[in-house]
């Protein structure tokens, strides 16, 4: 497949061998966006280019992040999004962006590769450390293929119906991802890298299949239409390292002409960063809630006969969890009477269940095979730190 290479820095058309499926290219070529069906392969889209090894965006394919990601089994993310040129989203203050027909949003999962292990083998780095994660001198805009090992990219498209999400699965090789309707199951093993005498953890990396895409991405019952959840103006209010050097994330799509009507970052709303540890506690736990769990516990969303609103501008701490006892009592409340229980984080529900893996018990209910250890441990202190009780 020929694919345009992106010149981090340039905007020049050179001739260029970019190898992606196998072939070469004499001249860039644009993105492919598809208005129907789907690629067997993530190449067909041109959205990227394996090139000196690296994974670069092609031309108009801007990298972006979150002040807080959602956590799955400590897999590092490389997010992107496209839209046809002359297009633009409309920015939105607490929702999604209305973004046009002909957008593709795609988010890279992979894992940097523990010190002197091959990407063959099993063992995938469990760490925060991203400076393995980008090739040097692409700040953040090409990831380094020999330190990490990619495993899936996800697609969400914006046709004429509506949003499709397309799951695709990176072979072994490293050179393209193939169509995975059904999903996938890798079987890998984190390996703590502070730790020496840790053994490295199994566990079971789970690609979802299209429809339970719709589990995370509807977040609305009455409609049961997919949306975007991450580009949002609170979660995408942040700097990011461009080639061209640091920029505000909202400021960047604005001067592309990808976002309209969006003010400055001042006066746009802003979650904060988790492990930020010069925020109050209070916003890097509601920060946590509202990337990891908001989506489903909303007034719109699957969640909401549970009466929890877990979004960080809901300010009712009745809705937050806060001696609020379960809907549904059973095995998930691991008898515990409330959500919360200020000050006691061992006898809230909340910490039960996103301490646990258990199926019908672990919250959020999927797209983590393992307990996100210092996420947990955040909450914990948090609810450690309010004041009060419950009673009986």
């Amino acid at each position: 497949m020929h694919l345009a290479v992106r010149f981090a820095g340039s905007c020049c058309a050179l001739l260029a061998c970019a190898v992606l499926a196998g072939g070469c290219a004499r001249a860039p070529r644009e993105v492919h966006f598809f208005a129907a069906g789907k690629p067997e392969r993530l190449s067909d889209w041109q959205l990227f280019a394996v090139r000196d090894g690296k994974l670069v965006p092609n031309t108009g394919v801007v990298a972006y992040d979150l002040n807080t990601p959602l956590f799955s089994d400590y897999a590092h993310k490389f997010r992107t999004v496209w839209m046809a040129k002359g297009k633009a989203a409309t920015y939105d203050a607490s929702g999604p962006f209305n973004f046009p027909v002909g957008t593709v949003l795609s988010k890279t999962f992979f894992y940097p590769l523990p010190a002197g292990a091959a990407r063959a083998a099993r063992g995938v780095a469990r760490t925060y450390d991203t400076s393995r994660d980008f090739a040097a001198g692409s700040a953040g805009e090409a990831l380094d293929l020999a330190r990490i090992r990619l495993i899936e990219t996800r697609l969400l498209v914006r046709r004429e119906l509506g949003w499709e999400a397309i799951p695709y699965v990176w072979n072994a090789a490293q050179t393209d991802a193939q169509l995975a309707r059904t999903g996938d199951a890798i079987p890998l093993e984190l390996v703590d890298e502070t730790a020496s005498k840790a053994a490295p953890a199994a566990f079971t990396y789970v690609v979802p299949n299209e429809n339970q895409c719709a589990g995370c991405h509807v977040t609305n019952v009455r409609t049961r239409q997919i949306e975007p959840l991450g580009p949002r103006a609170r979660h995408i209010n942040k700097e990011y390292a461009y080639a061209g050097g640091a920029e505000n994330q909202l400021a960047h799509w604005t001067r592309l002409g990808y976002l309209t009507g969006a003010p400055g970052a001042a006066q746009a709303p802003r979650d904060a960063g988790w492990r930020d540890d010069n925020a109050p506690i209070d916003a890097r736990a509601r920060a946590y809630l509202d990337v990891n769990c908001s989506m489903c516990h909303s007034p719109t969303g699957p969640a909401n006969t549970t009466a929890l609103d877990l979004r960080s501008a809901n300010q009712d701490l009745r809705l937050l969890g806060r001696c609020k006892p379960p809907v549904a009592a059973g095995r998930a409340t691991g008898d515990h009477l409330f959500d919360i229980v200020p000050g006691k984080p061992g006898e809230s529900i909340l910490i039960y269940r996103v301490t646990s893996s258990e199926p019908g018990v672990m919250m959020p209910e999927m797209g983590r095979s393992t307990s996100h250890q210092e996420g947990v441990e955040l909450l914990r202190e948090w609810i450690a730190a309010m004041s009060g009780s419950c009673g009986t």
